[in-house]
């Protein structure tokens, strides 16, 4: 086989495999949603965010203070809205984790069989 003709093989593999995972994506999307918009699954995990984002910016402010215990306002605020930050990221992270996990797995699986194929094409089995 010719370099060409394997770049191009692999490259159309990788395509299938690509277009494959997000086809699986898109179906345990749909399979998580039961039919229903994403969008007001995201506003109410953003809204049950806000709590571990009040978290975070208390936290963070308490931790400007702990360093060296100068009073600066300005590293407080930086503090806070990075304690904010990483309190809201990790609230919404986990109010959407089992939309994350049946998007992954659904993706996965559907990989796992272009994957499959491609393995039998390359090696056939001769069952006489």
């Amino acid at each position: 086989m010719k370099v060409s003709e394997w770049s191009k093989s692999n490259i159309d593999y990788g395509r299938k495999l690509f277009d494959s995972g997000l086809e699986g994506a898109r179906s345990g999307e749909g399979a998580f949603l039961h039919g229903k918009p994403l969008a007001p699954f995201l506003e109410e995990s953003a809204r049950h965010a806000l709590k571990p984002a009040v978290i975070g910016v208390l936290l963070g402010v308490l931790g400007s203070r702990a360093g060296n215990g100068h009073k600066s306002t300005g590293r407080a605020l930086v503090f806070g809205l990075l304690g904010g930050a990483i309190g809201f990221g990790v609230g919404v992270a986990w109010g959407n984790r089992r939309l994350a996990a049946s998007v992954t797995s659904s993706a996965f699986r559907s990989m796992g069989k272009v994957r499959d194929e491609h393995w039998l094409e390359n090696n056939p089995i001769d069952y006489a």
